[in-house]
């Protein structure tokens, strides 16, 4: 494969997706030369890594500040956004000033809202740290935080002005966060590309290894899926629903276990839940249920929850953002590569699907 893939984002929020490995010098031209403050927020954990690129960017004649933050979801509340506008402030940043996501999902959603948010509205570059962000929270110009009562209730549409997806950053990644990331990237191959699919299945100790060219093609297929839909369908008023294939009862099950389980397990859970339910409404043959069954258990993926817990996931997904009038709306397979939108199932139709999936 070529060194550096560039991945375009068209529409009227176009931007360019820049895909290899030692990349992070190339974060100053992102950024420009309007720019002469940069905020980098990053989590704790990054904090030498986040070090080394202020260190780069001031190198490049940029005033570098840092704004370090939880490493989970805990990243995601309006105390810590708040923290970031303190910074931004005191700084004294202007519209034409820049602020930088380094890390993984919920630093770089938090990063977009506090760009989204500061002035209505300021540069930001996206450089994601995990496969998850990579291939999704990263990538799509939607920037949330999350409230009590739901995940990404309160968000807005930026689009960032370059992604810088560095492979490299994921070698001291765990594996057990790699493969959660693959919740993501197992979507895609449901929703559009069998050929990841068939990646993963064919050779999974290369598709999971962040140093081959398998795996690459894996998030550069995904990447490219992303991109075409958020071209099509920016602020999600069509096409781009299909990208929460598992995704309404996945949030459910986040806010249920505090967001303590991976962001991908709790949608592994969930394209389980929608396979079953588009079977049980004879939309889905069982070849393709298995296959989902089959694919997210070989990667490590969970495909069960408890059945104590339907009645309060049922109503965390009725306050979901997805629902529309008080109706629950779920992306559902009418076979791989063809999405489509089942709105208000009955109520035994989702008890019937959710007792399939208990553990």
């Amino acid at each position: 494969m070529s060194d550096i893939t560039r991945i375009q984002v068209s529409g009227e929020s176009a931007y360019e997706i820049v895909v290899g490995r030692a990349l992070l010098k190339q974060v100053a031209e992102a950024i420009g030369d309007k720019a002469k403050k940069v905020l980098v927020v990053h989590p704790v954990a990054l904090s030498q890594s986040a070090e080394q690129l202020r260190e780069s960017l001031v190198d490049s004649g940029f005033e570098v500040l840092l704004a370090g933050v939880p490493d989970t979801e805990e990243a995601k509340r309006v105390e810590v956004a708040a923290f970031c506008w303190q910074i931004l402030g005191q700084a004294d940043f202007t519209r034409t000033d820049a602020v930088v996501g380094f890390g993984g999902g919920s630093t770089t959603d938090l990063a977009g809202f506090v760009a989204a948010t500061w002035l209505r509205g300021v540069d930001l570059i996206q450089i994601p740290t995990t496969l998850l962000a990579m291939v999704d929270a990263a990538i799509g110009g939607k920037t949330a935080i999350n409230t009590a009562e739901g995940k990404n209730l309160v968000g807005v549409f930026h689009a960032p002005k370059q992604v810088i997806v560095d492979l490299d950053t994921l070698e001291t990644l765990p594996k057990n966060e790699i493969l959660a990331g693959f919740g993501e990237v197992v979507k895609y191959g449901f929703i559009e590309d069998a050929r990841i699919l068939e990646l993963i299945e064919e050779n999974l100790a290369d598709a999971t290894d962040a140093s081959t060219d398998r795996f690459r093609e894996i998030v550069e297929r995904s990447i490219a899926i992303k991109a075409r839909v958020v071209s099509e369908d920016f602020k999600e008023s069509g096409l781009r629903e299909i990208l929460n294939y598992g995704h309404t009862l996945g949030h459910a099950i986040e806010h249920n276990e505090r967001y303590q389980w991976r962001h991908g397990a709790a949608i592994s859970v969930g394209m389980m839940f929608v396979a079953e339910l588009a079977r049980i409404a004879g939309r889905l043959d069982d070849a393709t249920v298995e296959r989902h069954r089959s694919v997210l258990s070989m990667i490590g993926l969970p495909t069960t929850y408890r059945s104590s817990e339907f009645e309060k996931l049922l109503a965390a997904m009725q306050r979901d953002k997805k629902s529309r009038a008080g109706q629950l709306r779920f992306v559902v397979l009418d076979a791989i590569g063809k999405p489509t939108i089942m709105n208000a199932p009955t109520a035994e139709m989702l008890h019937a699907a959710y007792q399939e999936i208990v553990a």
